[in-house]
């Protein structure tokens, strides 16, 4: 398993110049720290953002490499949302974030 920080830096690659999410973006690791993304921005910080995912950071890996199916995820409290309709709307971006760190 990556740690945060090759974590972090697999974001930062994948982000790019702009995560194309037009929000700002958390993903709470459950106790192992922070990713925030909010354009081309990337920190470990742990700052506000219009959308939240919280998940354990094994969890996560799963996503990308798609051993774990998000909705099942969010279904048994795998995955936690801070706003379920912009999560769906964003889908398409975060499954490509996502795929970038399996």
């Amino acid at each position: 398993m990556a740690t945060l920080q090759e974590l972090t830096q697999r974001v930062k690659a994948a982000v790019g110049e702009d995560a194309g999410l037009g929000k700002s973006f958390k993903i709470d690791l459950r106790g192992e720290g922070f990713i925030h993304i909010d354009g081309d921005a990337v920190t470990n910080e742990d700052k506000p953002a219009d959308l939240t995912v919280s998940v354990k950071h094994a969890d996560l890996e799963a996503l990308g490499r798609r051993q774990l199916d998000p909705m099942t995820a969010v279904m048994t409290g795998r995955l936690k949302l801070s706003d379920m309709g912009l999560a769906m709307s964003l889908q398409p971006q975060m499954q490509a974030l996502f795929s970038k760190l399996g």
